[in-house]
């Protein structure tokens, strides 16, 4: 029994099934990861999903990490839950990127996923009724578990539920595409949390300004956490030695040029074609950059499994090529685009980094915008989405940008690359100071107080 539990769907531990037979397990990081390990590990318990094969044996054998339950959900509901709805349902409504002459559409087979969704929340509720001493606090994570502290309200009503959306939140205008009984189920399993968590006082409005939350809301507080980063621990991630073998790479490659970074997933909210474009339109429109800047774009494949993010990543890498083709010299490449998850490789890049560049069409908070400023080594010039969870805390010493309008992106990329040194510096400076305000654990640990009424 435990009287701090938080669930995710991915946990702090992962396994890897081996030829041989035995099982690898692998650590993550992250805010939740340090958080929690700020709380006596015989008092936490932390539920997540086993999500792929290697998991699932280690739940088979009785394999566990200390503090971590793992649930074995048959996978076709994990995936109805995880694929059919979590990211093709609600991070679409959330993040406003439905094609809507074509999509959603709200059928039987919706039905049938939605209530894998049910069924998928249910047993994380069940594992935290069963694992959670009386009065105890439990952090649920995010828009795949939205339905949780609802059900968990039911089975145990004495302890102190906390949940926060990584997401931004629907305008209520789109939310209201919901099937109405889905859309009030969704609200009810939010608000049967006694706190309710955001990154931004936008995403947190969003909330409030639904009127199925209005009506229900009852004794349930909304507020908000703006995650921020470890700069210590950045930084030094940033200088270990394979970073500055990458950044020995980078540097060779790009000489003496400026450089224009951003890294991504090749996430749909992203933005990563207008940010391709909007590089086009300053070399067309700007030709003095031509042969003096480079821009590193770091590409992640995301979700691949889904057929419209398999399509967009190849568009990202067939715009990169078609860039290069018009613009690029026997002795420049415009475009070096990157779509492996290599980490040193991103750090080094952010290193390096004149400006960068992050224009996402709407995020929860991203965390490239904080990562950026604290690491470039001689200090960069920020081109800001306003639609960036980010943009509350950072748009004052940020260029600024519309997502959608490719030619003041443009513009703001060639300010950013002319900026003098002097205000370069104390913008970075600031950004930096920003960014570093709410680092993970004290992030945690804050919502943590506030849940036990500390």
């Amino acid at each position: 029994m435990a009287s701090v539990l938080v669930a995710s769907n991915r946990g702090p531990v992962s396994y890897t099934l081996r030829e041989d037979g035995s099982l690898h397990p692998r650590r993550g990081g992250g805010g939740l990861v340090s958080g929690l390990s700020a709380v006596s590990s015989g008092d936490s318990v932390w539920v997540c999903a086993a999500l792929g094969d290697g998991d699932r044996e280690a739940v088979r054998r009785g394999i566990a990490e200390p503090g971590v339950t793992m649930l074995d959900i048959d996978p076709q509901v994990y995936a109805d839950a995880y694929n059919g709805i979590a990211n093709s349902v609600l991070w679409f409504l959330h993040h406003h990127l439905y094609d809507i002459p074509r999509e959603p559409v709200f059928d039987a087979a919706f039905r049938r996923r939605w209530e894998s969704y049910r069924g998928y929340n249910q047993a994380f509720a069940e594992a935290l009724a069963r694992a959670a001493d009386e009065g105890a606090a439990v952090l649920v994570q995010d828009y795949h578990l939205a339905l949780v502290p609802g059900q968990l309200r039911e089975l145990r009503p004495d302890l102190r539920i906390g949940h926060f959306t990584h997401t931004p939140w629907a305008d209520p205008r789109y939310l209201r595409m919901l099937p109405d009984d889905v859309h009030q189920e969704l609200v009810e399993g939010m608000l049967g949390a006694d706190e309710v968590g955001f990154h931004t006082r936008a995403w947190a409005d969003a909330f409030l300004s639904d009127p199925r939350v209005g009506r229900t809301i009852g004794d349930t507080r909304v507020r908000t956490y703006p995650l921020g980063v470890d700069g210590d621990d950045l930084r030094a991630l940033a200088h270990r030695p394979e970073v500055d073998d990458r950044l020995a790479a980078l540097r060779a490659e790009v000489g003496d040029r400026k450089t224009i970074v951003r890294v991504d997933r090749t996430e749909l909210s992203k933005n990563i074609l207008r940010g391709l474009l909007a590089y086009r339109e300053l070399l067309t429109t700007r030709p003095e950059w031509r042969g003096r800047v480079v821009h590193l774009a770091s590409a992640y494949p995301s979700r691949q499994d889904l057929e419209v993010y398999r399509s967009y990543t190849a568009s990202v890498t067939e715009l990169a090529a078609a860039v290069n083709a018009e613009f690029g010299t026997a002795d420049w490449q415009p475009v070096l685009v990157s779509v492996q998850d290599d980490f040193p490789r991103s750090l080094a890049a952010y290193r390096l980094a004149d400006v960068a560049l992050v224009n996402p069409v709407r995020d929860g908070m991203n965390l490239v915008a904080k990562e950026i400023p604290v690491v470039s080594d001689a200090g960069c010039a920020l081109v800001l989405s306003r639609e960036a969870g980010a943009y509350e805390e950072l748009h004052a010493d940020a260029l600024t940008v519309n997502p959608y309008d490719v030619t003041e992106t443009a513009e703001a990329l060639h300010e950013a690359l002319t900026m003098p040194a002097a205000e370069r510096a104390d913008r970075t400076k600031r950004l930096a100071a920003a960014a570093t305000a709410l680092p993970p654990q004290r992030w945690f640990l804050s919502q943590l107080a506030e849940l036990r009424g500390q």
